[in-house]
């Protein structure tokens, strides 16, 4: 099997679809030896800020000297980088013959798993082949019943910050969507909550009383801001003087915060991790397209930023890096998003936008979208392709103006190919 064949076989249609539940996972893993029982993790839930979260516990835990894989979805540019060993994404030959060696005993099942299902076994038996010591682990969505939940308890489980997504799936409440989430706690674990939102503290509180779980929260009126701007920003918290990220939007702050009470817990757990690896993990996070800078002449940011909870934070990291200035955004939605709170929170920051349609059969269509600008008395512009929409808002914003593309992580792959 080939590279593109393995692809072209994780992809095919009848594994399309979301299915909740962890009984086809489990039945492919064990028929995979059970590959997840030799492995670590550290489990980690959330509606936004999950992956950031990850990729900077992921570099700390490398930079401390343990061999660390990365699982995280979805991917922006290529498939592999939703498997990665120390920063290394899986190779092309490595990911054709693994999906070789998985395909006959997943087309052996009666009830055949989802693309997600297949593709977390498939991540599994990848790091234990690698015999990775620890594994970031983020979950695809929810947590109870998300595949990722088959694991037994990990050396820590984090929930990132909690919005209203999902909710046809999840619950349309913060309350539904929490215990979803919430899923992930195992009885006797640890637990470390971005928390503040009150109906989802209560649930997640509740749920560690029930399991016997440690609680750990950061304490966000502990960082203190330092130096920022489109390099990075440096911030300090509690003990920790001068942290430096690589990562610009503001909330990324916070959810540094959670990631050093993570690792308080995890040494707690007796995980040798220095301050020294701490520091250099988080100066050496990667973690693309979320309030990425592209280019500075005009500046020009991607953001994957895709429901109210994410547009929130992308306008609040606007408003600090240039405050009193209006922008021109390149935006494409999902049509099953809550397209209007979206673009009630980034109409009063827009000069113009353009429209785009992300690949994805969920999309909006660009006019489409543009008609719903326009009825809120803005400029927009629909566009053919994603690259002729980038190619327009940096004609538009000249040599000293400030673009931004947001509204799906589907589209910024896209964005961030036009800039290679």
């Amino acid at each position: 099997m080939t590279y593109e064949e393995a692809l072209k076989y994780i992809h095919t249609v009848y594994w399309q679809g979301s299915k909740l539940g962890l009984e086809r996972t489990q039945e492919l893993l064990a028929k995979l030896g059970n590959p997840e029982k030799k492995l670590k993790f550290v489990h980690i839930a959330g509606t936004n800020g999950k992956g950031s979260t990850a990729a900077m516990l992921a570099s700390i835990l490398e930079e401390a000297g343990y061999k660390t894989g990365l699982y995280t979805s979805p991917y922006i540019n290529r498939f592999n980088e939703r498997m990665q060993i120390n920063h290394e994404q899986i190779p092309d030959d490595e990911l054709a013959e693994l999906t070789e060696y998985i395909r006959p005993l997943a087309d052996g099942m009666e009830d055949r798993p989802t693309e997600f299902e297949l593709i977390t076994a498939l991540g599994m038996e990848y790091f234990a082949r690698h015999k990775c010591e620890i594994v970031v682990l983020e979950v695809g969505m929810g947590g109870e019943l998300d595949s990722t939940n088959v694991i037994e308890v990990p050396e820590a489980a984090v929930i990132a910050a909690m919005g209203l997504d999902h909710v046809k799936e999840l619950g349309p409440t913060m309350s539904d969507i929490a215990r979803a989430k919430a899923g992930i706690i195992k009885a006797g674990g640890q637990v470390v909550s971005y928390g503040g939102n009150p109906d989802a503290d209560a649930v997640i509180s509740e749920t560690c009383r029930e399991k016997g779980a440690g609680l750990h929260s950061p304490d966000f009126s502990a960082i203190v801001p330092g130096a920022f701007g489109l390099d990075g920003q440096c911030f300090s918290y509690k003990g920790w003087q001068n942290l430096s990220i690589p990562l610009i939007g503001s909330y990324q702050m916070r959810n540094a915060a959670v990631v050093l009470e993570t690792v308080e817990v995890l040494r707690a757990e007796g995980w040798r991790i220095s301050d020294e690896a701490v520091r250099a993990g988080l100066a050496h996070t990667r973690w693309p397209a979320r309030f990425e800078v592209l280019r500075k002449d005009p500046v020009f940011i991607v953001d994957g930023g895709h429901n109210p909870h994410g547009i929130r934070a992308t306008a609040e990291s606007l408003r600090r890096l240039f405050p009193g200035r209006k922008f021109t955004f390149l935006t494409g939605v999902m049509a099953d998003k809550d397209v209007e709170s979206i673009l009630g929170l980034i109409v009063p920051l827009a000069d113009q936008f353009f429209t785009v349609r992300p690949n994805n059969p969920r999309a909006m269509a660009a006019e489409e979208l543009a008609r719903r600008i326009q009825a809120l008395g803005v400029k927009a512009t629909p566009c053919p392709s994603v690259a002729d929409g980038v190619a327009a808002a940096i004609a538009a914003e000249g040599t000293d103006g400030v673009a931004c593309a947001l509204g799906s992580l589907y589209m910024s792959g896209d964005v961030r190919s036009c800039f290679r």
